[in-house]
């Protein structure tokens, strides 16, 4: 285990905000840079900043939260105050945005962050919030911009991951899994980063030229059928900007997805990993689906959170994304329950309530809303992804015709 004051430490980390950057975002000379992160990230925010002006950024905004602040809001906070947000805020993310800066997210938030809180009183924030910062994710969830969400260790985050270890070790412990994850531990990460997305690029080329209509999951606990949207791309890795300019949204990524037909999803799924949510926890999870909506929801921890999520509005319990991971991947096999959805999705396959990625249909940027909702993309202010692969996991694809074929048995590729 390394020391974080050690220089392999110290050599790492400037490496991964290298990667950030040059990769993640694919910072250009000439563009803005927007970074989201918390105070305790400030080691590595302040790297990845010296990096983006090293490569020729005029201005690089970075804002600033804090875990046991925002705690304090939702516990000793007054009745009817939480549909205040930083209007501010939002506002420049927006015009940033607008201005063509890259989004650099930063993921270091306790999964028990927001435990005790009384989730409406959360989710009357999260609501005034999304509405605020929509012309945002509209543009990054186009693709309009290059963005990348990563993650970093801390103290709350890493005592929940390595609940066995003293703190300074579950976060040395936790550095080191960031670092195996996102390949900083190898010899040429940017190189090895390009093989591994060109590795995604064959496997979502295969599916894309099977053009299923569907994919159908058994495993334990779960018989699911996702119809998928008609014109439907299967993406994964790297991702581009419309001026042509590559990016990895998420670091790590072992995943291919695409976007799911909102009306033609039924069946039953069962979480086989615990959701973190904003700071809450839900584990031992089923859904319930009947014409693509969640028509039951069954949680053995963190019900009322889940009610929230599903109550956010009509699409929330619809889907946005079906992605599959093989339970090979290195994070899978890492053996590492992160509580942390960026590095838990990528290590089983998953599907996301809410909100679907407009590029995973064929012409979507043409096409007026009501065009986009006729082909199954869905629409919402949410999209929260939840984990449903295991090596017990067995995928079909559903041809045109309604043939089955197998994509994966016992959570491995079967071609």
């Amino acid at each position: 285990m390394l020391s974080m004051t050690s220089p392999t430490f110290q050599d790492r980390l400037n490496s991964y905000a290298e990667l950030l950057v040059r990769v993640g975002v694919n910072l250009q000379p000439g563009q803005k840079l927007m970074v989201r992160a918390g105070v305790e990230d400030a080691a590595l925010v302040r790297k990845v900043v010296d990096v983006a002006y090293s490569l020729g950024s005029p201005y690089v905004e970075v804002f600033w939260a804090d875990g046991p602040t925002t705690r304090s809001r939702f516990m000793n906070g007054p009745e009817g105050s939480f549909g205040i947000i930083p209007e501010y805020r939002a506002q420049g993310m927006i015009q940033l945005a607008e201005e063509g800066a890259a989004s650099l997210a930063i993921s270091s938030e306790d999964p028990d962050l927001l435990a005790g809180v009384n989730p409406e009183n959360f989710a009357t924030f999260q609501a005034a919030w999304r509405q605020a910062v929509r012309p945002y994710m509209n543009l990054s969830m186009s693709d309009k911009i290059a963005w990348c969400v990563a993650g970093a260790a801390s103290p709350g985050w890493a005592t929940k991951a390595f609940p066995d270890l003293p703190e300074a070790e579950a976060v040395e412990a936790l550095w080191q899994a960031i670092f195996t994850a996102t390949r900083i531990t190898t010899a040429d990460p940017v190189g090895e980063w390009h093989k591994h997305n060109e590795q995604l690029r064959a496997s979502k080329e295969k599916l894309n030229a099977r053009n299923y209509a569907a994919v159908h999951f058994r495993g334990p606990g779960t018989d699911l059928r996702v119809g998928l949207a008609d014109g439907h791309r299967w993406d994964g890795g790297v991702s581009h900007t419309p001026q042509g300019n590559p990016f990895v949204a998420n670091m790590p990524t072992e995943e291919v997805f695409t976007a799911p037909h909102s009306q033609r999803v039924d069946g039953v799924v069962r979480a086989s990993m615990p959701l973190s949510y904003n700071g809450n926890l839900i584990d031992d999870f089923t859904l319930t689906f009947e014409g693509g909506k969640v028509v039951k929801a069954v949680a053995g921890k963190g019900q009322a959170v889940l009610d929230s999520i599903l109550d956010s509005d009509e699409g929330a319990r619809r889907l946005g994304e079906v992605a599959l991971v093989p339970a090979s991947s290195p994070i899978a096999q890492a053996g590492i329950l992160f509580l942390n959805t960026l590095f838990d999705e990528n290590a089983a396959s998953h599907i996301a309530l809410g909100r679907g990625y407009e590029f995973t249909v064929r012409g979507s940027s043409d096409m007026s809303d009501d065009d986009k909702r006729a082909t199954g993309l869905n629409d919402s202010s949410v999209h929260v992804d939840f984990m449903i692969g295991s090596a017990e996991m067995d995928v079909d694809g559903v041809t045109q015709d309604g043939t089955a074929e197998p994509l994966m048995r016992s959570g491995a590729w079967a071609n």
